[in-house]
């Protein structure tokens, strides 16, 4: 098998912004990631296993090319210091734990920095994806249901079956191949697509830059986790407001989009007050409920005197064009609407997608998507948020 990941620019683009805000306020700080197999019926085998630790090898051999440093250079919010420290930077092989013993027949583990451990997540995913779907299946008769739905896809927004908005390609983690993904964004991207329906880009900053498309992406539930839960002296029911406080920190009015339900909507809100609303671009959905939570957005939105159609809703919480479509259409006229959508572009075939993820903690708005290995520690956190909700009052 070539190598699957070929560049370090081969990852979600919110792994640089929150990089570099990582290096400038948290470089040491120390992260254990833990690998999770969410389908039952999936197993590794010990090849399996060994072809993925031998794609990670290759990966950690990787080194940033300087057309590669320029390009993030470009990108207005990324600054030198950062960009120095990346010619640097190489991913650590001996930073990873892999092995078999799990019901799935695969366990990794990487630990140290979050300077570095942050950086191994997607790449890991997506050689864990190609890995899987390329010794699994005939791949041949894989990828060209892959084609035949994403051609389908398209063709449906051409004839007014879907209407979308915005929308960006967010599916390098669970992406069938490197080749899949690239051929999606490629023929999204060279697509005529009708009024109503825009193509923005693809959170893949590596194919970002081969299709001269933009790079989507401001934070993930690690930022708030980490940073709000990091420090141990925080009350980490108040995660929000420190993880909010340390991006505009660093990005003062270049701040993009907050995600919002890393330990529940309703407890960001208590933090997510006039300043925050007001420099924030906009919100990102990402579990619950989409009509509700956007619902609930514009009402904050208004209680704080700011017009919420200048601020947008991203959603990204498991979609497919036509959810997309009933969201857009409910919303419209409404709020800025946005979607980033990952598994059914990236790795929509005739067989189910693998539910996979490396995960710190997290508490949800749904039950089944937080993650952490100390229950003592989950009850905590629960009990300071339910504490917070049932006795602060608004100042």
């Amino acid at each position: 098998m070539e190598p699957i990941i070929v560049s370090l620019l081969e990852t979600d683009l919110y792994k640089f912004s929150m990089g570099q805000a990582i290096y400038h306020q948290f470089s040491d700080y120390k992260t254990t990631w833990s690998f999770k197999c969410r389908n039952d019926d999936v197993h590794f085998t010990e090849e399996m296993v060994e072809e993925i630790k031998r794609q990670i090898k290759l990966y950690c051999d990787l080194r940033f090319k300087e057309e590669e440093l320029q390009y993030l250079n470009n990108i207005q919010w990324i600054k030198g210091s950062y960009v120095d420290f990346l010619r640097l930077w190489k991913p650590r092989f001996d930073d990873f734990e892999i092995g078999t013993d799990s019901a799935c027949g695969l366990t990794i583990e990487t630990k140290g920095t979050w300077l570095n451990t942050s950086m191994y997540e997607i790449p890991t995913l997506a050689i864990v994806n190609e890995v899987y779907f390329r010794m699994a299946y005939d791949f041949d008769r894989l990828y060209a249901s892959f084609e035949r739905k994403l051609d389908e896809k398209i063709a449906g927004i051409m004839d007014g079956t879907y209407e979308l908005g915005a929308f960006s390609e967010f599916g390098l983690r669970r992406r069938l191949s490197a080749d899949a993904q690239d051929l999606a964004v490629k023929k999204l991207s060279d697509a005529k697509l009708p009024a109503g329906n825009i193509f923005v880009g693809t959170s893949n900053v590596y194919l970002a830059m081969k299709h001269n498309v933009k790079p989507v992406g401001t934070m993930a539930h690690e930022w708030i986790m980490c940073v709000g839960q990091g420090n141990h002296k925080h009350n980490p029911a108040y995660s929000n407001w420190y993880a909010l406080d340390a991006w505009v920190k660093e990005y003062g009015v270049l701040n993009g989009t907050a995600l919002t339900d890393a330990i529940t909507t309703d407890c960001f809100l208590k933090d997510f007050q006039l300043t925050y609303a007001t420099l924030f671009s906009g919100v990102r959905h990402d579990s619950g409920d989409p009509y509700e939570w956007g619902d609930k957005m514009i009402e904050h939105y208004k209680s704080l005197g700011i017009d919420p159609s200048l601020k947008t809703l991203l959603f990204s919480d498991s979609l497919d064009f036509e959810r997309a479509t009933a969201i857009n259409r409910y919303f419209k006229n409404k709020v800025k609407v946005a979607f980033g959508i990952g598994t059914y572009i990236a790795n929509d075939t005739d067989v189910p997608p693998l539910n996979i993820v490396m995960k710190v903690a997290k508490i949800s708005d749904i039950e089944g998507k937080g993650m952490c290995k100390n229950p003592d520690y989950i009850h905590y956190l629960r009990r300071c948020i339910d504490w917070r909700m049932q006795h602060e009052t608004k100042l």
